[in-house]
């Protein structure tokens, strides 16, 4: 008889790990302890808890300001560019409006509890469907270490345990910050395993996290398209993909001009490197003439380089001319693709080849117009004669976001507190039997 083969032991699965990712899935396990103790507290108790961690931020700016000298003097001698150190630098004013943003949390109502849906069944069952936290999520990401509050503010609120896997860059600034975190969360009795920073500063800290399935309920990627791409192909844990947005603004034949040109300008320049910046401009040809040549000289007077197509550049040769890579592009930068359509449905098609699927607008006096954009855009957000500016978590009225979902399962567009949780049934019966 042939011995058959057996799954390997905890023991013989954890010998070959690496160090590095031992560690990662201890202080997941921590973090699932954690999240079980969150999952029951009040409002109450977890405002408090927040409320405790603006205020030892402020207490502690000096000590984070510190910390952050060592991450902005690495990044100056490293060759960052100012605009990028400038991201990275934390002032006591800065500090302060971290602060400010975790008060900000405390204020929002708490998702957990939340009755979605109720039903007496005719059987005389009770039937509720209930808001409950995710449990352990996972954030990895880069840039700013404001990001390190916000995100463990977040989870907190909606009483999930948070791990942390910010840039290398802000290493000394983001450990400080969670050492700042956690001693708040310890003072007021919650578990400071709550908040964790994931050790390390390697691909193979972040690579561990990924792996924790089963340890970690979701991971969510912030940050540029080479790293959100990277969480969504690797991880064994279910990702919830954000951010990469190619955005896009189409001017209908039906426009008016003047609205038009108010939007496509705000929508590209409001601020040129967040998600919702739109990437690409479509113009109907019926509108060109009246339309192109105005919005090109805006566009290049507020520094923005155009990369057009042969039409477009027949009304302004100063434009580079467009690539496919230039369709495809998300610039997060002074830079802008350009392309006059014959038709709605031409730039319908343009926008299924070439979209994100994160925020597309449309301008036009056309109702039939905009219900055909509306129902044939498939994205998280349409806009109908508004700046691509607006998908936003503070615009909608949402309060403070994680990020903006751009995949279809669970959570679509702006991620606020409600889509930081899950649901359960809650059946309630009388020694009902089937």
């Amino acid at each position: 008889m042939e011995a058959t083969s057996c799954p390997p032991t905890t023991w013989e699965a954890t010998s070959t790990m690496s160090d590095t990712e031992r560690e990662v899935r201890a202080g997941a396990e921590r973090a699932r302890d954690a999240a079980a103790d969150l999952a029951p507290l009040s409002r109450a108790v977890k405002d408090e808890a927040l409320l405790a961690m603006a205020e030892a931020l402020v207490s502690e700016a000096e000590s984070i300001v510190a910390a952050n000298a060592e991450d902005v003097e690495r990044a100056r001698a490293g060759g960052e560019s100012e605009a990028m150190v400038d991201r990275l630098a934390l002032t006591a004013e800065r500090v302060g409006a971290v602060a400010d943003a975790v008060r900000d949390v405390a204020e929002l109502p708490d998702p957990v509890g939340e009755v979605v849906r109720g039903a007496s069944l005719p059987n005389g069952l009770e039937l509720r469907q209930v808001r409950v936290p995710l449990g352990v999520i996972g954030i990895i990401y880069e840039g700013r270490p404001n990001v390190t509050a916000d995100a463990a503010a977040l989870c907190l609120k909606s009483g999930n345990a948070a791990l942390l896997r910010g840039s290398s860059s802000a290493y000394s600034s983001n450990s400080r910050i969670v050492e700042v975190l956690r001693g708040a969360l310890q003072k007021t009795g919650l578990p400071a395993d709550a908040v964790q920073l994931v050790p390390g500063t390697g691909r193979d800290s972040a690579q561990a996290l990924m792996r924790a399935r089963g340890l970690v309920d979701v991971l969510i990627p912030r940050g540029g398209g080479s790293l959100i791409r990277t969480v969504v192909t690797e991880s064994t844990v279910p990702v919830i993909e954000t951010g990469e947005g190619n955005c896009h603004v189409y001017v209908d034949a039906s426009a008016d001009t003047e609205m038009a040109l108010a939007v496509a300008v705000n929508s590209k320049t409001q601020r040129l490197s967040t998600c919702n910046t739109a990437e690409t401009l479509l113009v109907h040809t019926a509108v060109a003439d009246r339309f192109l040549p105005r919005v090109l000289a805006a566009l290049r007077d507020l520094g923005v380089t155009v990369h057009g197509d042969d039409r477009v550049r027949g009304y302004d040769d100063k434009a580079v001319p467009a690539s496919e890579a230039d369709w495809a592009a998300e610039y997060l930068s002074a830079d802008l693709a350009v392309k006059v359509v014959d038709s709605l449905d031409d730039a319908l098609a343009h926008i299924r080849r070439y979209s994100t699927g994160h925020t597309e607008a449309i301008v036009t006096d056309s109702q039939s117009a905009a219900r055909r954009f509306v129902s044939l855009v498939d994205a998280a957000a349409v806009m109908v004669n508004a700046s691509t500016r607006f998908t936003d978590g503070g615009q909608f009225g949402f309060g403070a976001e994680i990020g903006i979902s751009t995949q279809k399962l669970h959570a679509r567009g702006p991620m606020g507190l409600p889509e930081m949780t899950s649901t359960k049934y809650v059946v309630t019966g009388e020694g009902h039997l089937r």
